[in-house]
């Protein structure tokens, strides 16, 4: 069975003045993949990710998220997706059940719907014991876990994770990867940017850009058989010196 794409993009671009940011990039995500967007720091996928997301708008092209124009129902496409950032949006002096409640009344979900919802994702990360905590009081890790499930709260169709497992342990992130591939499984679209090339193996498929322009998309395996190397990261290091 074919899956259907929910994200679509042809040739788009972005200007700041005569610089392309991010330079006629064209390609298609599935419905239930894990799409992962890698490039060095000012290569554009930053930049893209904002147009994906409705809150740049792009100089030209096209793209369809969720099935909105990214020109003209950016906020339609706002209300069906999660979004998290490197930062993570958490707010540190409320508790966890706070910040589950003020998100979960964000993206307008009903107050039976999120004390429901509250309870579920409690227990689903067993933070029974931390649940009155304030955020700000917890290790990283824990965090990033409560932000990823926060972002999934009121089930979107896609999740866009920028740098998710920054400045974590190994362990947690492996932990992380475990709740992506669970969303994915259930059908959400995670589309990721990360930096650590490894995490890139955990990708169904994988584009890379350099300089404002996708040079490489194909799954992890097929990249490596195409630059005839055994891990991503000398595929990454390949294209980064052209």
């Amino acid at each position: 069975m074919k899956k259907t794409n929910v994200i679509q993009v042809e040739d788009l671009t972005k200007m700041f003045g005569d610089f392309k940011a991010v330079n006629g990039i064209t390609f298609e995500v599935k419905k239930g993949e894990i799409f992962g967007f890698l490039g060095a720091n000012g290569a554009g996928k930053t930049t893209a990710m904002k147009m994906l997301i409705g809150i740049s708008i792009p100089t030209s092209g096209k793209a369809h998220v969720a099935g909105f124009d990214v020109f003209t129902q950016a906020e339609d496409i706002k209300k069906n997706i999660g979004y998290m950032s490197q930062k993570f949006a958490l707010y540190d002096d409320l508790t966890v059940k706070e910040n589950i409640s003020f998100f979960g009344g964000i993206y307008g979900l009903t107050k039976a719907r999120i004390k429901e919802k509250t309870k579920e994702l409690i227990e689903d990360l067993g933070l029974q014991e931390v649940s009155n905590q304030l955020v700000g009081s917890l290790p990283l890790g824990w965090k990033q876990k409560i932000s990823f499930s926060v972002a999934l709260l009121h089930e979107p169709k896609i999740v866009f994770l920028d740098e998710p497992t920054g400045g974590v342990d190994p362990i947690t992130r492996r932990q992380f990867w475990e709740m992506i591939y669970k969303a994915a499984h259930d059908g959400t679209t995670i589309f990721v940017t990360t930096h650590y090339m490894d995490e890139a193996e955990y990708c169904d498929r994988v584009s890379i850009m350099v300089n404002g322009k996708i040079e490489a998309l194909n799954t992890p395996k097929k990249l490596k058989e195409q630059f005839q190397v055994d891990n991503m990261n000398d595929v990454f290091l390949k294209l980064a010196r052209g």
